[in-house]
């Protein structure tokens, strides 16, 4: 694990292997540990970036928000420490958002994006609500909400296969401290409706989710993808196809890196 000083913030990450660089941005109370089972076959052909975001993981807060654009410049202190100019995204729901942000903010840099249990389009009201709602959950019961939110990530067939690995994640995301658990949930809740990146990008783009995920509607989160060149992959599962559909998933995004 290697660090570097972002707005006098230190940020965690780790840098493996040789090759096109490959950025691997985790999601809201995940850490970089999240892609532990991903890192070996990807570095075989490509230098994969591990970022743990604000307030996640060995990554210090900034402040009470952390918006999508603050994470994103983040990510770009640890490409510049690296000296890496070009490099594919790949962003898990929290992680797709600052992905989206970061393609905004620097496009030169962009190789490729995957959109992985994520969406470009911003909170709709409701959304907004509910992450108020959450902000409150938390400062009451911050345990039970971490332990409800994690569980409820999964689609309901998988929660009892995959219990130990449910728990796994529980432990890393009670690693999360409050305010930063608050700062991101008031950073997505504000964040931009990024859409049009979607339809006007030139490089190779990919939307990865689960029929089931109990936070993205299947239906409406394709919708965005209409009319543009986005490839589509739909797994049977939640939200976490990462763990859900590992083995499918290590798959279709190696194939997916041979076109970078």
């Amino acid at each position: 694990m290697k660090t570097t000083q972002f707005k006098n913030t230190s940020i965690a990450y780790a840098d493996t292997g040789k090759g096109t660089a490959v950025v691997l941005l985790h999601g809201f109370l995940e850490n970089q540990k999240m892609w532990e089972q991903y890192i070996a076959p990807f570095s075989k052909k490509n230098r994969v970036i591990t970022i743990d975001l604000l307030g996640h993981g060995a990554t210090e807060s900034l402040g009470y928000v952390h918006s999508m654009e603050d994470n994103a410049d983040a990510v770009h202190a640890v490409l510049a420490e690296l000296r890496i100019r070009k490099a594919a995204f790949i962003g898990h729901s929290m992680g797709g958002y600052v992905a989206l942000a970061f393609a905004e903010l620097y496009p030169d840099f962009v190789k490729g994006l995957v959109l992985l249990n994520s969406t470009a389009n911003a909170d709709s009201e409701e959304r907004k609500t509910n992450r108020d709602r959450a902000i409150k959950a938390v400062k009451q019961n911050y345990k039970g909400f971490v332990s409800l939110a994690i569980a409820n990530l999964f689609s309901d067939n998988n929660r009892e296969r995959l219990r130990v690995e449910i728990e796994n994640v529980k432990t890393e995301a009670l690693k999360t401290p409050l305010q930063a658990i608050v700062a991101s949930l008031e950073g997505m809740k504000i964040r931009l409706d990024r859409e049009v990146l979607l339809h006007l990008t030139p490089y190779p783009k990919l939307l990865i989710l689960g029929q089931k995920d109990p936070v993205l509607e299947y239906e409406d989160t394709k919708k965005q993808i209409v009319n543009t060149d986005v490839a589509l992959v739909t797994f049977p599962d939640g939200h976490m196809s990462h763990i859900e559909n590992q083995e499918e998933l290590t798959t279709v995004l190696l194939q997916f890196l041979k076109k970078i």
